[in-house]
């Protein structure tokens, strides 16, 4: 799930409302399952946050830091492997 919040992130600032519908494309998650992991992404600086108003309402908006840049990085070289190894199980490249 984090590799997919730092990816949207990454594409521009978002706030939560905007980040839950974007990851309900490719995951069935609850909108009250999502804050604690931006939460967790926050307190370990992969993204800041910032508040702005918006129709009288003040939203919470999330920015991908640069450790949050590399840790995506990371995040997405490991999706790769496994990405790979479940396609070559699929089309049978792979077998034991």
């Amino acid at each position: 799930m984090e590799c997919l919040i730092l990816s949207i992130v990454e594409g521009g600032d978002s706030y939560g409302y905007e980040i839950s519908q974007t990851v309900k494309l490719a995951a069935s998650i609850k909108e009250s399952s999502l804050y604690p992991i931006l939460r967790k992404l926050e307190q370990k600086g992969y993204v800041s946050t910032y508040n702005q108003e918006f129709q009288g309402r003040n939203r919470k908006y999330y920015s991908i830091t640069e450790e949050g840049r590399s840790q995506l990085l990371y995040l997405k070289k490991e999706w790769k492997i496994y990405k790979d190894t479940i396609d070559g199980i699929i089309e049978g490249r792979l077998k034991k």
